[in-house]
């Protein structure tokens, strides 16, 4: 007798974390995607630094938790897996559309997606999902989803920046698989896209993403 699939929708409910006031003073408005293993809260660490008059910050968080390495001490998550991806990926959109239309954001404000490692793939996707405005994508680190198409961003029409940041040691990025990551980028965005490479591996720098601001 064979195994049979079946999908069960229901109502469930995810935490996001939030940097700063969104108020009359602010500039900018960063979504920022964190990595794998990373909870929103340690990720926002990185952001601490900005200008905090200026700069609103949301970490959505991605909803599938771990336990990371065997004391089952610290919690990490995971955005995506292989498994059931496409229907995974749809949960993530309904959950981020709820995160955007509860932080009711301002139009006169700059919007910066800011994507690290695994994080990269959600905030391509859905940024090409939900047609943002976007004045910056900042994309560090990580690998750009092979389903994406030059038209799933014409939305932007070549006004946002679109900047790849890359440290000169990261284990996951080969000479081989950043050739193929620049050359996926070059068809999604061509030869406008911002490239900064640090000293260092597989991490985030905080002076990087200060000097983003301004």
């Amino acid at each position: 007798m064979k195994n049979q699939i079946k999908n069960v929708s229901y109502r469930t409910t995810n935490t996001y974390e939030t940097l700063n006031e969104l108020n009359s003073n602010t500039k900018q408005i960063w979504i920022v995607f964190h990595g794998i293993g990373f909870l929103s809260r340690f990720f926002l660490k990185y952001f601490n630094e900005l200008p905090k008059s200026e700069n609103y910050i949301i970490a959505p968080q991605a909803p599938s938790k771990y336990y990371l390495k065997n004391e089952y001490k610290h919690v990490g998550a995971s955005w995506l897996t292989k498994e059931n991806t496409a229907l995974e990926t749809k949960n993530l959109y309904h959950y981020l559309d709820a995160v955007i239309e509860n932080e009711k954001l301002p139009s006169d404000c700059k919007i910066y997606f800011f994507g690290f490692s695994q994080g990269i793939s959600i905030a391509l996707r859905y940024l090409a999902y939900s047609k943002m405005p976007c004045s910056k994508l900042i994309l560090y680190a990580g690998g750009i989803p092979k389903e994406l198409k030059t038209s799933d961003f014409s939305h932007l029409n070549g006004k946002s920046q679109v900047i790849f940041i890359i440290g000169d040691k990261d284990e996951y990025l080969t000479p081989n698989k950043l050739k193929e990551e620049n050359n996926k980028l070059k068809i999604l965005f061509g030869d406008t896209i911002q490239h900064i490479t640090f000293d260092g591996g597989h991490e985030v720098k905080k002076q990087i993403i200060n000097q983003l601001a301004e």
